[in-house]
This record gives structure tokens, C-alpha cells and sequence, in this order.
């Protein structure tokens, strides 16, 4: 393969937005996952990685800056959005962060992420600052809707002022080996965004195997996706850390190739602070500290970021609080 678009390493090639490359079938093909070895080297992280006190402090700190808030409810009304949105300007208690003496570090999540029809409402609910609306486009979660119909939801989403669109591929295109189908609907999902950034959600408890994910990671990126995200938080089986593992082995392989960076984005259950700390931690590990920044990771969440403030608010006094002390809408 001679995917490379920059000399320089890796490490400098942050800036570069995803051009997206041809597909390469031969790449796709040669894609192995070892089932048995990703999940022992998964079952290691909370074991051998543990960060206590002020270390773990600062890791929760760090977590709210790459959670993309969510609420993907099929109740959702324009005043939940508006609150998710209060919550987002202020994730944290005042009085917790002046303790923690972070009050000046301006601490707020990736994003905030509704369905198409929140989008206007949540970028109103946000003017002043830079946290940007990701929308879920494209039929989501069963992304089944013809194309020219999910197409038209991401330019409508584009219109209404997000800046990311999570799409949700078909996965029976992964099911039945159509790497060439794929590839041109996530193409075309790329070009409807223009500069918003584009998610590809693989759905990965739908895919069977670890080798059809990891095929369905590196057609996504040759496609154009800036980041590659698991799962819509709908299906039975959502984030686990084997699939992760794979995942970010198959952007590590990218990046090698081309010395293009994608983001990875966790979803649908991870609602515990310890959960994320062994999220972020393989992320160090597998990736490097470099890739614990919100262009190139995030966790899909709502309820992850209350644990997170009991958690501080414990570092901060000995004791957690109550769950209505942290309310979140």
C-alpha cells in the first residue's frame, strides 16, 4: 500500500482532516483479529492501570473534556435539550472545582449530541461558546432509509449549524462482504457534510466477528470518516474493550499507512467513572497520550459525566453525594 500524504511523522499530522482514499480490497482483506488475545489483553487494563487521589482527579477532568453529552431519547422535548445544553456550559459544581482549585481551566465536554430535529435548538442553547452540536443523521439508530434520504438529513443537520454528524452505517453490507457498497455510501455521507466532521458508527455488537469489525474500521477511513465510533448505545451488546482494542489497532494501522489520525469514539454503556478511566487508559497505552484530546477521542455518555462530579466531589470532601445532587436534566 502507498497511502502516505505527508512525510512527517505521525505525531505533526494533527491538523490533517481524513481526505479519504480508495478503496483498497486487498487492505481489507488482510485484516486478522485474534479473538482470544484481544480479550486477554483487554482484561488487563483495570488491573495493571489504577490512577488514585489527585491523579485521578485530573484523569476525570480530562474525561468531561472528551465526553460528547448525549440524549438520544424518543421523548426528548426541546426544554430536556435546553437543560442537557445548561449542563454543558457548567458540567461541573462551582463550588467542586474551586475546591479542586481548576476553577480557571474552563473544563467542558466534546460535544453536545441530539437527534437532527434538536439540532437548531441545542446551537441556539449553546451560543457564546465553542462546544459544539454533533447530530445523529442518517436514520439513526437502524440507518436503514434510502441514501438520498439520509443524505438530506446531514446537509439539513449541516444547515441547522452542527459541526459533527454520527451516521449510522448498514450493516448488512458488512454482514454480506459489500466493501464496495459501503465504501461509496460512507463517501458520499462525507461529501453531504462538508466541513462538519464526520462519526461512523459500525454498530459492532451487529457484526458478528471481530474480523468484520475491524474490515468495517479500515473501509470507514479509506472512505473519509474522521472519527470511527462502536456503537449507537441501542443494540444488546454496545462498548466493550475487546472491540475497542481492534478498533484501535485498525486506526494505529491507518495512521501508519497514510499519517492520517482518526479519532475513536466509544458508546452506549460506559456510565461509571472507573469505566472511562480504563477506556482512557488503553487509549495511553495502545495510542498515546497525544490521542486523549476531543478531536480524537470521545465517549458517547449522558450519565457518565454525574459519577464523574460524585467522584470529584469524594476526592474533594471523603464522601459521595447523592445522584440529585449532580442532576443533569
Amino acid at each position: 500500500m502507498n497511502l502516505r500524504v505527508v512525510d512527517h511523522p505521525v505525531a505533526e499530522a494533527t491538523a490533517l482532516r481524513n481526505p479519504g482514499f480508495p478503496l483498497d480490497l486487498d487492505w481489507v482483506e488482510r485484516v486478522r483479529m485474534n479473538r482470544s488475545a484481544l480479550e486477554r489483553r483487554a482484561a488487563t487494563i483495570g488491573t495493571r492501570r489504577t490512577v488514585k487521589k489527585d491523579w485521578q482527579a485530573a484523569w476525570l477532568l480530562k474525561a468531561i473534556t472528551l465526553i460528547d453529552l448525549t440524549t438520544l431519547n424518543s421523548d426528548d422535548t426541546a426544554g430536556r435539550v435546553e437543560r442537557l445544553c445548561a449542563k454543558a456550559r457548567h458540567p461541573v459544581r462551582a463550588d467542586i472545582l474551586e475546591g479542586l482549585g481548576v476553577a480557571d481551566l474552563h473544563i467542558q465536554p466534546g460535544a453536545v449530541c441530539v437527534y437532527h430535529s434538536f439540532v437548531s435548538t441545542a446551537v441556539h442553547a449553546l451560543e457564546g461558546t465553542d462546544i459544539p452540536v454533533a447530530a445523529v443523521s442518517t436514520a439513526f439508530p437502524h440507518g436503514l432509509a434510502p441514501l438520498e434520504t439520509r443524505l438530506r438529513e446531514i446537509e439539513l443537520s449541516v444547515a441547522d449549524g452542527a459541526k459533527e454528524i454520527d451516521i449510522v452505517i448498514n450493516r448488512h453490507q458488512v454482514l454480506t462482504g459489500d466493501w464496495q457498497g459501503l465504501y461509496d455510501e460512507v463517501k458520499a455521507m462525507r461529501r453531504a457534510c462538508g466541513d462538519a466532521h464526520l462519526k461512523t458508527i459500525l454498530g459492532t455488537g451487529d457484526l458478528a466477528t471481530l474480523n468484520q469489525v475491524g474490515k468495517a474500521s479500515i473501509v470507514c477511513m479509506l472512505a473519509g470518516a474522521d472519527f470511527i465510533k462502536t456503537s449507537t448505545g441501542k443494540e444488546k451488546v454496545n462498548a466493550t474493550l475487546p472491540v475497542s482494542l481492534a478498533m484501535i489497532r485498525m486506526i494505529r494501522w491507518f495512521a501508519e499507512e497514510t499519517g492520517i489520525e482518526i479519532g475513536y469514539k466509544p458508546a452506549g454503556g460506559i456510565s461509571s467513572a472507573k469505566t472511562a478511566l480504563d477506556y482512557m487508559a488503553l487509549m495511553k497505552e495502545e495510542l498515546g497520550t497525544h490521542w486523549l484530546q476531543p478531536h480524537l477521542f470521545r465517549f458517547g455518555a449522558s450519565s457518565l459525566l454525574t459519577d464523574i462530579e460524585r467522584q470529584l466531589e469524594h476526592n474533594l470532601t471523603g464522601h459521595y453525594a447523592a445522584d440529585y445532587r449532580q442532576p443533569m436534566v
